[in-house]
């Protein structure tokens, strides 16, 4: 039996042959060159509104901590950072930013392993995560607004309260206008970020691991000890920060709620920029921005090591 062979001169014969688009001859495929990607113009408009309402603000805020009203040089901005009024309010709003974010974070995290078990495209799956994207952003005038007629001094709820089983929820004062009144709508859209950031890490643990523990004679304690929650504390954590710098950064809740005082950092950067009794010191408020930027810089560049870390797991 004879067995038909094709040589080099065949194969090369028997391969298309490119021509030029007049079909006049063949094109040297080393010639032909890429036209040059105009692909980067799609990102011209994102980087015009980032330079406009980002970088030049934030250069802005910064600079203006170094100068005085006249323009002269000078570091009594910076320097007021180490005052004792100042380093309080910085304290508040750290505390009040990690009280929160943890209460966000530990809630929104059992709320997300309650739905992990449900039908991903089920109604109430559906549901949550709907109400979870609109409330993550339901902050500001709105929020206090509601909070107001719901909870204040003429709510709803607290003559509700006040006159069914006589409860006075200001009996000790009207703590909703303070500091300790900002705990409740910050929880309020803690959760909801929580619930949208960590909900996809969740996703991510693969079934193949539950099967394989229990084929190794472990139970779900020790899935989640051993497994689920090794894997899950970087996304945890990044999203513990997420929301620390979310709340550390809010302003116009706190302004709406906490009319008068500057308990919290946005608030006294207010306070410095239209307070009637602090006169000729606007600048400070550059040297307080600078200060905020700091920690969320630094607190952002942790969420962002320790976010790689966590998508080694969910790739």
């Amino acid at each position: 039996m004879t067995t038909a062979t094709t040589t080099g001169a065949d194969a090369t014969a028997s391969a298309p042959v490119p021509l030029t688009p007049a079909g006049a001859g063949p094109v040297d495929s080393g010639a032909r060159r890429s036209a040059p990607s105009v692909a980067w113009l799609g990102l011209v408009p994102f980087a015009a509104y980032v330079l406009l309402f980002l970088a030049v603000p934030t250069v802005l805020a910064i600079g203006s901590g170094f100068f005085t009203k006249n323009g002269s040089l000078t570091w009594s901005n910076v320097s007021a950072l180490g005052d004792p009024v100042v380093l309080t309010t910085f304290a508040n709003s750290a505390g009040l930013s990690l009280l929160t974010a943890v209460i966000g974070a530990v809630v929104g995290a059992l709320v997300c392993y309650a739905l992990l078990g449900m039908n991903p495209d089920g109604a109430v799956r559906s549901t949550v995560d709907a109400a979870a994207g609109v409330l993550a952003q339901f902050g500001g005038v709105m929020l206090a607004f509601a909070f107001i007629a719901t909870i204040g001094i003429q709510g709803v709820l607290k003559l509700f309260l006040q006159d069914t089983f006589g409860i006075d929820i200001f009996a000790n004062g009207t703590w909703l206008y303070d500091l300790p009144g900002l705990i409740l709508p910050y929880i309020y859209f803690q959760i909801p970020l929580m619930v949208i950031t960590f909900m996809p890490a969740l996703a991510a643990l693969k079934p193949q691991w539950a099967e394989a523990n229990l084929t190794l004679g472990g139970t779900r304690s020790s899935f989640w000890l051993r497994i689920g929650i090794p894997v899950l504390a970087p996304s945890f954590l990044a999203s513990l920060l997420l929301l620390f710098a979310n709340a550390f950064s809010s302003y116009a809740t706190a302004a709406a709620l906490a009319s008068q005082g500057a308990q919290i950092v946005p608030l006294q950067i207010r306070a410095a920029l239209t307070s009637e009794t602090v006169l000729g010191r606007e600048n400070l408020a550059g040297a307080l921005a600078l200060g905020m930027i700091v920690i969320v810089g630094v607190v952002m560049a942790l969420y962002s090591l320790i976010q790689r870390r966590a998508a080694r797991w969910q790739s």
